[in-house]
């Protein structure tokens, strides 16, 4: 789901910020999308409502990259015992005019699949962004 329609309280926008911040912390050209989505009926349907999703745009295709956009999605499992909302895993794909060039996922291994892949500099820069994620929203307030 966007980000900015996650966005609904003080603690989980400061915590989208962070994400932002962190990302360009990184990558300091990127610039941030927190409506990544088309707000139209076909892609409502497709959009996972336990995730926070925010686009990176760089200034152009990057070499470094082998994209030219960047969609994390933040995956969440919202546990009604416990009364809590933790990050089990986040997806991040890179894409150019021609779709979707690579993708990486915390979900097993943290490997890069795809068509063309980040160099290993920006590989290994995208899994730090990942790990930083899970403390931000998993550490004990």
């Amino acid at each position: 789901m966007n980000a900015a329609d996650q966005a609904i309280g003080l603690e989980v926008a400061t915590k989208i910020a962070a994400v932002v911040n962190l990302f360009k912390s990184h990558f300091p050209d990127a610039r941030a999308d927190l409506k990544p989505w088309a707000n139209d009926p076909d892609t409502r349907n497709l959009v996972d409502p336990d995730s926070i999703d925010i686009g990176f745009h760089l200034p152009g295709w990057s070499r470094l990259f082998q994209s030219r956009s960047i969609l994390v999605q933040i995956r969440f499992y919202e546990d009604p015992l416990a009364g809590s909302r933790r990050v089990i895993g986040i997806e991040a794909a890179g894409f150019t005019h021609l779709g979707e060039q690579w993708r990486l996922s915390t979900i097993e291994n943290w490997q890069f699949v795809g068509k063309t892949q980040p160099v290993e500099e920006i590989q290994e820069k995208l899994k730090q962004f990942c790990r930083q994620i899970f403390e931000l929203f998993n550490s004990p307030d």
